[in-house]
């Protein structure tokens, strides 16, 4: 048995289309670039794009044992089909559970993704984090989901159901094991073209997070690469040794600029 407890990091949103995976699956191929063992639950039942994303990298492996990369301990938690709420959660609690004591005793860091929807999994999830990463795109469309917002100073009116329940979430940690959650908001999708929309969506940050005490860290652009990477199971740490046949370009090289300094703002150096 491992002596130390294990680092665990949750990526949570309510809402889809944030860029959860790209994140989780870039964050883990950090932390074995670094030599870690790394454990990774995903608790999405429906989407599932982190196992989806894990298979195509075994696959990856598969077709080329010489130049293979790196892959991390998974589990998949799928959502019980019981009609009792009571047993369907007890069941959920023991799968997970279960898969989180094998990912204990193997890895350094775990990484938990969860499904961009409120569900019993996902708050059980974020109950075990030790630093959760909420990415959002970087508009006031996605900003709803942490706060309401008043639209004539952006002062925040009231914290999201999202952001209550993580608090909820770090009351229940605390009750477990005196434990703490950090919370980090990972701004993704960043445009140079809406200049005024990323200041306002900025000073909105600023405020909120000085209410609910959370960090702010720079996260992807929409890139192709992105969705290309996606099909061969690799991320951009993996481009220099791995057998991908696509010439580096200038979009490349400020992506992993960007992956350096979303490693960075998570502490993975």
């Amino acid at each position: 048995m491992k002596d130390k407890k294990p680092y665990i990091f949750v990526i949570g949103n309510e809402k889809g289309g944030a860029g959860k995976t790209t994140c989780s699956m870039h964050l883990i191929a950090g932390l074995l670039d670094k030599s870690y063992k790394v454990a990774s639950i995903d608790t999405d039942s429906r989407q599932h794009s982190l196992t989806s994303y894990l298979l195509n990298r075994a696959n990856y492996n598969k077709k080329n044992a010489t130049k293979a990369v790196l892959e991390p301990m998974h589990f998949h938690i799928k959502e019980s089909n019981e009609n009792s709420r009571e047993e369907k959660e007890k069941i959920e609690i023991k799968d997970f559970e279960e898969a989180l004591a094998k990912a204990k005793d193997y890895a350094d860091y775990i990484v938990i993704d969860t499904p961009g929807s409120h569900s019993f999994l996902s708050r059980l999830a974020h109950s075990y984090a030790d630093k959760i990463v909420t990415p959002i795109n970087d508009s006031f469309l996605d900003f709803d989901v942490l706060a309401k917002v008043n639209v004539d100073d952006f002062s925040i009116s009231s914290p999201s159901i999202y952001s209550q329940m993580i608090w909820e979430q770090k009351m229940q940690r605390a009750s477990r094991d005196r434990g703490s959650i950090e919370w980090i908001v990972v701004r993704n999708r960043l445009s140079n073209l809406d200049a005024n929309n990323r200041r306002n969506v900025s000073k909105a940050l600023e405020l909120l997070s000085k209410r609910i005490s959370f960090g702010v860290a720079s996260g992807f652009s929409e890139r192709v690469i992105f969705r290309e990477l996606f099909l061969h199971g690799l991320t951009l740490l993996d481009l220099p040794n791995a057998n991908y046949d696509r010439a580096f370009s200038i979009s490349h090289i400020a992506a992993r600029q960007e992956l350096k300094q979303f490693l960075y703002c998570l502490g993975v150096n």
